[in-house]
């Protein structure tokens, strides 16, 4: 599918509903995630840091880094996906840059936020946030900069943990204003709270139902019903498969056998039907 396509697709598919994208840090993970069935994969800045440079969600990586990583994936599926942009990598100048390059690597969408750099995971305190004004600039220039109509630019507000929850409504409205086509109201604290955002801000919303934060664990049903268009759960497979793999590294240093693991490992067979490779073909048949 072309970007234009897988751009048009993403919209289409949060005009019709709530659409629920698991997190991914790589693209085989990705893979997994079309394989069940899902509509749409989301990047998570989080994942890309802590499982391609072993480093914490503080922004680390650059654009070119989280460029180049992110295309591996969309590249890897078919169906549409969205990037954690962080920042934007800068000022308004730098956030036009960032929209030129995850277009050109065929994302469909990616989310920008009002922290101030260096950034901090949405979920843990001793997070600052810019001017309306300094973020109000940076959504304008995405939006010039943007050469697909349909790629999907989404503003993040991080301003309840700082400042209140009116006071991330507020943001909210001015971002739309400014040319945002959704919302992304970072670390609301209850389901009273996504439920009355979603009544007040009537641009398509984005929840992140991400595990050990500040957010309550709703179903996607729940925030459907609320008005939700996209749900994210951005570490939810990474984090079970590090633990997985925790467990067995143990279990291999004590008992110097990898044995009782065999029935709880993808074979060998099940990673080739994932990768579409076949290896009695003389070369690698890509089927994308």
């Amino acid at each position: 599918m072309t970007k234009q396509t897988k751009s048009a697709r993403f919209r289409k598919l949060i005009a019709e509903g709530c659409l629920a994208m698991p997190g991914v840090p790589n693209a085989a993970m990705a893979r997994q995630v079309e394989r069940a069935g899902f509509e749409a994969v989301y990047i998570s800045g989080a994942g890309l840091a802590n499982a391609t440079a072993g480093v914490p969600d503080l922004g680390l990586l650059t654009l070119t880094e989280v460029a180049q990583l992110s295309g591996y994936i969309a590249n890897a599926v078919k169906i549409p996906a969205i990037v954690d942009a962080d920042t934007g990598f800068g000022g308004a100048e730098n956030m036009a840059r960032t929209i030129c390059e995850l277009e050109r690597v065929e994302m469909a969408g990616c989310h920008i936020e009002d922290q101030e750099f260096p950034k901090r995971c949405g979920h843990l305190p001793g997070k600052s946030i810019v001017d309306v004004e300094e973020m109000v600039a940076k959504i304008k220039a995405a939006v010039a900069a943007r050469r697909d109509p349909d790629f999907v630019i989404i503003a993040r507000t991080d301003a309840r943990a700082v400042e209140d929850f009116n006071g991330a409504m507020k943001r909210a409205e001015a971002y739309a204003d400014a040319g945002a086509d959704a919302i992304f109201p970072e670390a609301l604290q209850s389901a009273h709270e996504f439920r009355d955002f979603a009544k007040e801000v009537k641009v398509p919303l984005l929840a992140n139902m991400t595990e050990f934060g500040k957010s309550p664990l709703l179903s996607c049903e729940e925030l459907a019903g609320y008005g939700y268009r996209m749900i994210i759960y951005p570490m939810s497979a990474f984090r079970v498969s590090m633990k997985a793999s925790e467990q067995f590294l143990r279990d291999l240093k004590r008992r110097g056998t990898q044995s009782n693991w065999i029935d709880k490992m993808q074979t060998r067979k099940e990673l080739y039907e994932l990768l579409d490779y076949d290896p009695a073909a003389e070369r690698w048949p890509l089927k994308r």
